[in-house]
């Protein structure tokens, strides 16, 4: 059997943010899985630009979200909503061809506010309706005050939130045929 293709989207560009190791906690809670970070290290959506060609880091990251059995995105919430790096993600993505089309998609979120980015995957989810995935509707993983959700490793310590990760991306495993 081949081992699934597991793609985390990171909202955050921070190396330590509490999303990058949400992220990783999901990828853990997946199972054995072939992982790779797609960098949302992108120019800005122009189509001044896009009429010169295609970005290079934007075709690569198009394939990898392609060629993913799922995609799991960890994404902040910056003024009540999805920060712009992966606003501009998405917007790039929409371009040509149809990545996310079927594609098994849930989305994990850890904010300082008391809801833990409730309003950033209300609109991250907005914004993913016309692409079509597989978006998972639950359980809903937002993990508040992400400073007392973490070990010093880094690790997810918050009992209600690991659970609620586990069965979330379990979900998705079986989403994708695994």
């Amino acid at each position: 059997m081949t081992e699934l293709k597991l793609v985390g989207l990171c909202g955050s560009l921070r190396q330590e943010s509490w999303n990058r190791k949400l992220l990783y906690a999901a990828k853990e809670a997946f199972g054995p899985a072939q992982f790779r970070e797609g960098d949302l290290r992108l120019p800005l959506f122009d189509e001044d630009l896009e009429a010169k060609g295609i970005p290079a880091e934007v075709t690569a990251l198009k394939s990898l979200v392609a060629e993913a059995d799922a995609v799991v995105i960890a994404c902040p919430e910056y003024n009540k909503a999805p920060p712009g790096v992966l606003k501009n993600a998405l917007d790039w993505l929409s371009r040509g061809g149809a990545p996310w089309r079927d594609k098994p998609v849930a989305i994990v979120s850890a904010a300082g506010g008391r809801a833990g980015g409730e309003r950033t995957q209300f609109a991250l989810r907005l914004m993913m309706v016309a692409f079509r995935p597989n978006l998972l509707q639950g359980p809903e993983v937002m993990v508040a005050s992400p400073a007392n959700a973490f070990g010093a490793d880094g690790a997810l310590s918050d009992e209600r939130a690991a659970k609620l990760l586990e069965e979330l991306m379990q979900g998705l495993r079986k989403a994708a045929g695994g």
